[in-house]
């Protein structure tokens, strides 16, 4: 999964929309404690530093050096790089001792895991029986109805054909993922829970964005370019001025508690 990203990992940083804020508000409200967070697969950190407002501490993890590289960089934010596959004595190292995180988090990554190995881990570094794993992801943005039409196209005819089939889980807003969890406290289902990001945004923005995707970069190690002068010039006159827009990009969270497990 790293390897998809490693060659625009800056692209990913510059163009990959931040979380609502309300989000975190609402993930923090089910940890009775703000002591220490997990953000797994943290990338260039856009969730990490949503985190770092609210716990005392966070540990992001990520597998691409890359990536980490344009992490944001704060105080109470441990960037650590890590292998694709841990044993628990390298997430006692690397990540934190059993049974001492609040929160762990993974967001627009969850899709990736090997995930019965990844779950043994979170239930071991969870605290019992309040300790909380939030997953979050994020849909195709949108911006107009001239603009939403060429991308919706250019998704379906040009873009599917180089999606690894995890996307699946994403387009299903993580509705049928994998997530032995019990509910939080106030809920009586795991989610997804839904939720907005709104993003200003001009078209050099909106198009780095659509290459920053990983099925873009696997066609380009093909020698494809999927985003060719023709439709970058449908989607100039789709956006029909120089200046901004607001993208707004569907989020969701499927949220849960370790309980005594």
């Amino acid at each position: 999964m790293a390897d998809l990203f490693l060659k625009q990992a800056k692209e990913y940083a510059k163009a990959r929309p931040s979380y609502p804020t309300e989000l975190f508000q609402f993930i923090a409200s089910k940890t009775p404690s703000h002591e220490l967070a997990w953000d797994v697969g943290t990338g260039s950190g856009q969730a990490a530093k949503h985190l770092a407002a609210i716990y005392k501490n966070v540990i992001g993890t990520d597998t691409s050096e890359k990536q980490l590289e344009f992490a944001t960089k704060l105080p109470n934010v441990k960037y650590q790089h890590t292998p694709p596959i841990m044993s628990m004595e390298e997430v006692e190292q690397k990540v934190a001792a059993q049974g001492s995180v609040d929160l762990v988090t993974i967001a627009q990554s969850l899709h990736w895991f090997d995930l019965p190995s990844f779950y043994k881990q979170v239930n071991w570094v969870l605290k019992k029986p309040h300790g909380v794993i939030a997953a979050i992801c994020y849909n195709v943005a949108r911006v107009s109805e001239e603009v939403d039409k060429v991308f919706d196209q250019y998704y379906e005819d040009v873009l599917s054909p180089y999606w690894d089939p995890a996307r699946k889980l994403v387009e299903d807003n993580y509705r049928s993922i994998d997530f032995p969890f019990e509910p939080v406290d106030g809920a009586d289902h795991t989610g997804p829970f839904e939720f907005v990001s709104e993003v200003t945004m001009d078209l050099d923005n909106y198009l780095t964005l659509i290459r920053s995707s990983s099925a873009y970069q696997t066609a380009k190690d093909k020698g494809v370019e999927l985003l060719g002068q023709d439709l970058v010039q449908k989607f100039k006159v789709a956006w029909g001025h120089n200046g901004p827009r607001v993208a707004k990009f569907p989020v969701v969270v499927k949220i849960g508690k370790v309980g005594d497990a």
